[in-house]
């Protein structure tokens, strides 16, 4: 398994090496039917954009054609920005998610990070938010640095290396032979004081930003969610000050209350998955500007790909609750960001997640720009990714038809350019 990994792996490698030959010295403009302005929600006729470098110069129904310009005509399509991941996975594949973690090395581990990233960047994602790499520790740092220096194709990453958990909490290695010391998926932290100790040691490895997990396991009875905390409101807000110490940020896995209040109160930059939020927590998010990114379609691949009849059961449950909450939440002005929890599901396959997203209550340009617009502020790239802007970098896809009309033409990506490189054409 490890040796056919490798030889994928390599031929991801010659993917990226023929990726960066293309690159021409010269100008490059894109040319298509159409080009989504995000910030506006207009679509453009014809649609233009102009690189040079790694960056956009101009972009619009026409623009400059430099003496020795490249173009590229990409025909009855849609350019708009890269799409962004909030919430990923690179270290995870379908499969036994608790066994993957213990049996798989982190060597091979990391060679699966690998394929998973040039599958992401394939799909359209240009940058993305890896939300723990579940015991792989630090090795995400490895990842994001070879992208960035060009040795491997993949999506600009923020990391968190190794998430944080409580003793014998959602992430701990629970229902093993306590005897074999099998080690937790995340790195324990009992106090405000660990806390602080476990973030100062994941920042000297690499993370960009922490990851908590603050409620699990979770339960529906009669509808109503019920799922224990695991750090009070003060020790949040001792790793959210912590973190701003050096200017980074804090995001939590927390899915119901109270966690899900005790991480608005104590300021962390987004709550993850956010299945069932009280009145005074959607308030307090919509007052700080804190991201709900739902994750829909983790739920939806756990309710279809159940073990048994009665675990997909209990996962549809789930999802219908998140769908009935998703609309509460958005009817509260709740601030959405786009993230899908792949990994347990097949890398590349992720934008199902802003279908689902508009299935369950919002509009098509809401949430793209939910993607777009919130995910570049969310992962710290505001006004460098997110939108087709002169001084952008240029992360650039193309698609089939208008999204705007139809969302699901997002699913089937047929150029991608990040960084004016052209990975996909």
């Amino acid at each position: 398994m490890v040796l056919a990994s490798l030889t994928l792996w390599l031929s991801a490698f010659v993917v990226n090496a023929a990726a960066q030959a293309a690159v021409s010295p010269h100008p490059i403009v894109l040319h298509a039917a159409r080009l989504l302005d995000v910030k506006t929600g207009r679509i453009v006729k014809p649609g233009e954009v102009l690189v040079l470098g790694e960056r956009i110069v101009e972009s619009g129904s026409s623009v400059k054609h430099p003496a020795g310009a490249e173009v590229i005509d990409l025909g009855d399509r849609t350019l708009l920005p890269g799409l962004i991941d909030a919430h990923i996975h690179l270290f995870l594949h379908p499969g036994a998610e608790d066994l993957q973690t213990v049996q798989e090395s982190v060597p091979q581990r990391t060679i699966t990070a690998t394929l998973a990233a040039r599958d992401d960047l394939m799909a359209g994602f240009t940058a993305e938010r890896d939300m723990g790499t579940e015991g792989a520790g630090s090795a995400d740092t490895a990842v994001r640095n070879a992208i960035d220096e060009g040795r491997i194709p993949g999506p600009r990453l923020r990391i968190s290396g190794n998430a944080i958990n409580i003793l014998g909490g959602h992430e701990d290695a629970i229902g093993y032979n306590p005897e074999q010391h099998v080690l937790p998926n995340a790195n324990y932290a009992n106090s405000a004081d660990e806390l602080v100790a476990v973030m100062r040691q994941q920042f000297k490895e690499g993370a960009d930003f922490i990851k908590i997990y603050e409620t699990g396991t979770d339960s529906l009875r009669d509808g109503k969610l019920s799922t224990p905390y695991q750090y009070t409101e003060p020790q949040l807000e001792v790793a959210a000050k912590e973190a701003a110490r050096v200017g980074k940020r804090v995001a939590v896995h927390a899915t119901g209350e109270p966690g899900t209040l005790f991480a608005a109160q104590a300021g962390v930059v987004s709550i993850d998955h956010a299945d069932q939020l009280s009145d005074e927590t959607m308030r307090l998010m919509k007052e700080k500007q804190i991201f709900a990114v739902p994750t829909f379609t983790i739920f939806e691949y756990f309710a279809e790909h159940a073990a048994t009849p009665e675990q997909g059961s209990r996962q549809q449950k789930m999802l219908d609750v998140k769908a009935q909450e998703f609309k509460k939440q958005i009817a509260a002005g709740v601030p959405m960001a786009v993230g899908s929890d792949v990994g347990p599901f097949p890398h590349g396959t992720q934008a199902r997640e802003l279908v689902l997203m508009v299935k369950f209550g919002m509009s098509p340009l809401a949430v793209l720009q939910a993607d777009l617009l919130n995910g570049a502020k969310l992962l710290g790239w505001e006004s460098q990714i997110g939108a087709l802007e002169p001084g952008y970098f240029a992360d650039v896809i193309a698609v089939p038809g208008d999204p705007l009309q139809e969302i699901g033409v997002l699913q089937n990506v047929g150029f991608v350019m990040k960084g004016g490189v052209v990975y996909k054409k």
